[in-house]
């Protein structure tokens, strides 16, 4: 018997040896690619079957448009651009621009007299593009601002009060790359300790307080190489950064946290170390696992939507769940095993004596013993009085309006976010922001046929009665409007293919917003003209037109995020149900979780549009205002992973009274007793994941902003209010009924209970 159970041991050994060492590999192979991963990720955003992406790739490849990635030289402090000096001036840099490898055309007013040139409060820019051929356009950015640096410093001590500025989409993208990597490094550096301190209070001890925090650390490292591997054959958004960064330290440590206080209690339940760590493996496990899975469900969810900013975040977040898992139950059992009862070394003096024997957050605690108490008590008190607020605020979402906000979009301090300021304070803003319309005639009127002009003609005077238009560039514009496409000879040769295609059947018309225009309002600028009546408006049939640029890019994200996100919720909330349902087996208790997470999201949801919508306290999160909109990528971003979040806590309170219930307690003392043994492990879980979405509500990116607040605020209400009052109060008011039909039959699921090691 004891060479039996000595084999045992030593095969148990063994096994969590091996699963460690896999582990290991999988982290050495990985870590190395983690390094300035944010190189690897993508600011631009892809809409696959996007009509904005099509008629960029057709300027590009069709057009052959030097000027397809466009950026602007911004110019201040300098004489009007028609005296001699301000012509000297441009002169200088536009020479000094086309002279930057990778610049494939500059244009001024000196090239081409037009009112665009110049701002309408003086200044000047240079409107100049880079080589479509070179796959990362945004690289070439600093080497661009070097040459600006160079340019000022060259004419300062003429115009003293000179100033140069760089900006377009190539010069946004590279800043909010650098913003977004200086924001996931502050907000590290911000939850770190906090977290620290908070599994100090959990644990009582400093080794047991790092495990957890080592495993988030890991988790998000490993993440971050897989996607670096992924980047080379998918489009993942540097979102990828701050959801890794996010859900790492959340998940990551919330999933430890369980493994690890599992462990605790099996050792002070008089297990050794190799049993205490099986025990722990065994149960966390497989309620680790089933929180994982809805989870994952979430971010599967994601990876239906066409848009690949909202697929990179799905990858991201099956990257890090999968590899949270991973750690815990590959590499965690063995470190525990190996720790022992070291675990508890480098005990913290607590001012309290909350945390004493036996050291684990399933232990039962009096104080939430006699809250629940309470609540079952008076059910229906306690459910009127949680749930009506909740249902208020729930109720504030029916005002939240998707869109890009008109104000706070950009972090401010960006380089080319300011050099876009100081363009729409010359009302030049829609060089940026155009629409560009590119118009396909029939093969027997081409633009440059008598018919095909008169078209072209007719579409730019339509164009340019709408009030929206600061101005609108054709080739009839370029010629001054003239009767026949005789004139475009005298049009210089970049600028002629810039509008005509290569095979003379299509060109582009630009509009240029007014600089007054929101983005809100370009965006239904967008969506009017491709809705247009083009063979009517032209007088030839057979026309056709296709709407790019940035204002049409955002048309394209608006509407495929308004169509899916009811598909994304609907598939969230029946795979969630479906693994509760094969968790629990109970159609009450199932159906409930679902309810009491769409509270919790639509809550959340509520509090985004009083805070960051309406801008009550606002300031907090350094707006000086309302922002007006929400991003439409919030919404269902935070649907998805809300309801993965959400579900740990369910499964850990429900889970338990479960098995309370299947061993004989009634009803009410089994939900005391899951509150009393579950309620610490939820409310230190919830406490990491707070402080860790709080600090990425600290940063400068409005979307992260929002983000980590919606996901704060759901995790808080879903932590408290819900799972300590609404959940419970609910329990007690079913009864049986909570676990039909089969809840209260079948093999119990894991809990805080300890197992016989066999």
């Amino acid at each position: 018997m004891v060479m039996s159970r000595l084999k045992t041991g030593h095969g148990a050994a063994r096994r969590r040896f091996w699963l460690a060492m896999s582990g290991f590999v999988m982290a050495l192979a990985l870590l190395p690619f983690s390094y300035k991963v944010e190189r690897r990720l993508e600011t631009a955003v892809h809409i696959k079957g996007g009509e904005s992406e099509k008629v960029d790739l057709e300027l590009t490849q069709r057009f052959h448009s030097p000027y397809a990635h466009r950026l602007v030289l911004v110019i201040t402090g300098i004489p009007d651009p028609d005296s001699a000096k301000g012509a000297d001036a441009l002169s200088f840099l536009t020479s000094s621009l086309r002279s930057v490898p990778g610049v494939s055309g500059a244009v001024s007013s000196l090239d081409w007299p037009d009112p665009l040139f110049t701002g309408n409060n003086g200044g000047a820019l240079i409107i100049f593009g880079l080589d479509a051929r070179d796959d990362a356009v945004d690289a070439l950015v600093p080497q661009l601002r070097a040459k600006a640096d160079w340019m000022e410093g060259q004419l300062k001590s003429q115009y003293p009060n000179i100033k140069l500025g760089i900006t377009g989409e190539a010069p946004l993208n590279f800043d909010l790359r650098k913003v977004s990597a200086d924001d996931v490094n502050h907000a590290e550096e911000k939850a770190m300790p906090v977290t620290l301190l908070l599994l100090l209070l959990a644990f009582g001890g400093l080794v047991a307080a790092l495990l957890p925090l080592g495993v988030g650390l890991l988790s998000i490292s490993m993440a971050m190489g897989a996607a670096a591997l992924l980047s080379h054959y998918l489009h993942l958004s540097i979102l990828v950064q701050n959801l890794a960064t996010m859900l790492g330290l959340g998940l990551g440590i919330d999933y430890a946290l369980l493994m690890v206080s599992r462990f605790r209690e099996a050792l002070a339940e008089g297990y050794d170390p190799g049993q205490a760590a099986d025990i722990a493996a065994g149960q966390a496990g497989r309620t680790l696992i089933i929180s994982a899975t809805t989870v994952a469900i979430g971010f599967s969810a994601l990876l239906t939507v066409p848009i690949s900013e909202l697929r990179s975040i799905g990858v991201a977040g099956l990257l890090v769940t999968a590899l949270s898992v991973m750690l815990c139950t590959f590499i965690l059992p063995w470190v525990l095993s190996l720790l022992g009862h070291r675990i508890n070394a480098a005990r913290v003096p607590l001012p309290a004596k909350r945390f004493k024997t036996p050291d684990s957050l399933c232990a039962p605690s009096a104080r939430w013993a006699r809250w629940g108490s309470i609540v079952t008590r008076r059910p229906w008190t306690a459910l009127l009085i949680a749930g009506i607020p909740l249902l208020i605020l729930a109720s504030q979402t029916r005002r939240i309006s998707p869109g890009l906000p008109d104000r706070h979009s950009l972090p401010a301090a960006a380089e080319s976010v300011k050099a876009l300021h100081t363009l729409e304070g010359m009302g030049r803003s829609g060089v940026v922001q155009s629409l560009r319309v590119i118009v396909e005639l029939p093969p027997q009127s081409p633009p440059l046929s008598p018919a095909g002009w008169l078209a072209v003609s007719r579409l730019t005077k339509h164009f340019q009665s709408d009030p929206r238009a600061e101005e609108v560039l054709s080739l009839p514009t370029l010629t001054g409007m003239s009767d026949t496409p005789d004139a475009i000879d005298d049009v210089p040769e970049p600028i002629r293919k810039s509008f005509l295609r290569s095979d003379s059947q299509a060109t582009l018309i630009e509009l240029l917003p007014t600089a007054t225009l929101s983005h809100n309002e370009q965006i239904r600028w967008v969506r009017e003209v491709r809705s247009s009546d083009v063979a009517a408006i032209s007088g030839v049939p057979g026309a056709v037109l296709r709407v790019g640029g940035v204002p049409a890019l955002d048309a394209d994200y608006d509407s495929v995020v308004k169509e899916r996100l009811p598909k994304v919720i609907a598939g969230v909330v029946l795979g969630s149900l479906l693994a509760l349902l094969i968790g629990l087996r109970s159609l009450f208790a199932a159906v409930k979780a679902i309810l009491l997470n769409l509270l919790s999201v639509g809550a959340s949801f509520g509090a985004l549009v009083i805070v960051f919508q309406e801008g009550h306290g606002s300031r907090l999160f350094g707006l000086d205002g309302p922002t007006g909109s929400v991003f439409p990528i919030v919404p269902i971003l935070s649907s998805a992973i809300v309801f993965g979040l959400s579900m740990d806590y369910e499964v850990f309170l429900v889970a338990r009274v479960l098995e309370e219930r299947r061993r004989g307690l009634s009803e009410r003392s089994a939900v005391i007793e899951g509150l009393a043994r579950t309620a610490g492990l939820i409310t230190s879980a919830a406490a990491i994941m707070i402080a860790v979405f709080t600090a990425f509500t600290m940063g400068s990116f409005l979307v992260v902003q929002m983000l980590g607040f919606t996901l704060a605020v759901a995790v808080l209400i879903d932590a408290t209010v819900v799972r300590m009052v609404v959940g419970p109060a609910l329990l007690q008011l079913a009864g049986d009924w909570n676990w039909w039909p089969y809840g209260l039959h079948g093999v119990p699921v894991a809990t805080c209970e300890k197992e016989l090691v066999q």
